[in-house]
């Protein structure tokens, strides 16, 4: 699979099958792996932030997660996508297969009711899925001893996969700080933890091909979410367009990125 440069973030033309191999494969041998679903909103934000770009273009896999990021792709390089890997259903395929080969998953972000409530249904989804723990998001920066405390719990739950949900950016700064520390594969996977909660809708099927998942949640959270979508979303295509004739920005290299503090 070849890693795209989309405005200076390195995205990956792939697929859910090879994404989900590659992370239980990871999981299965306890060695670290890091995966974001990126949508628009993340792009733009590595756009705007080359620090934040550093840290998308360290990670193994950044999948489109939205449908104007396949486009994208297919339009400037014929990338050939024929679907994106969208952040709620590549974590559906991988709780199904660490449920089938007996590997512990983990939750972190979120608030406690979200994640009783994410627990309840995906265990009576998937029933023979091991709950290694769940923690909620602290809403606060946590130091690097905070992190090293944070890692070592995860990692004496047993835990074979993590997956987060603290919201873009904030969750790939979590899982680009915490990947080696973990040690386990690790996913960004976004809005997926409300949605299985049932916290909220996902847009139709219909609105989900055309690309018009933005309208709908829009519809659902216009306050949060106007800037996102009527501001960002124009961005996106407007540099899109520049870049597809010939003002392409430079990916960022990861090497030498730290963070001291990090999200929680």
């Amino acid at each position: 699979m070849t890693k795209y440069n989309l405005l200076g973030v390195q995205v990956d033309a792939t697929d859910y099958e090879h994404v989900v191999d590659r992370v239980v494969s990871a999981a299965r041998e306890a060695r670290p792996l890091s995966v974001s679903a990126t949508a628009v909103h993340g792009v733009m934000e590595g756009f705007h932030d080359p620090r934040h770009a550093a840290r998308l273009n360290a990670f193994d896999f950044v999948t489109p997660d939205g449908q104007p990021v396949r486009w994208a792709l297919n339009w400037l390089y014929r990338a050939g996508l024929r679907d994106r890997v969208y952040g709620p259903e590549l974590m559906r395929r991988v709780l199904a297969r660490c449920g089938e080969e007996g590997l512990p998953v983990f939750w972190y972000g979120s608030t406690p009711d979200v994640l009783a409530a994410l627990g309840a249904r995906t265990v009576e989804r998937f029933p023979s899925l091991i709950v290694a723990g769940m923690l909620p998001s602290r809403f606060a920066r946590i130091e690097e001893e905070e992190q090293v405390e944070l890692a070592e719990r995860i990692r004496a739950s047993g835990a074979r996969v993590v997956l987060v949900g603290l919201g873009c950016p904030r969750q790939e700064v979590f899982v680009h700080a915490m990947r080696d520390r973990v040690g386990v594969p690790m996913l960004a996977v976004g809005a997926a933890f409300d949605f299985y909660a049932g916290r909220s809708k996902e847009a139709p099927a219909w609105m989900q091909r055309a690309g018009l998942q933005w309208l709908h949640r829009l519809a659902g959270d216009p306050r949060r979410l106007w800037r996102r979508y009527l501001v960002l979303g124009p961005a996106f295509l407007w540099h899109v367009a520049r870049q597809r004739f010939g003002d392409e920005r430079r990916a960022t290299s990861p090497s030498h990125l730290t963070d001291e503090a990090i999200p929680a």
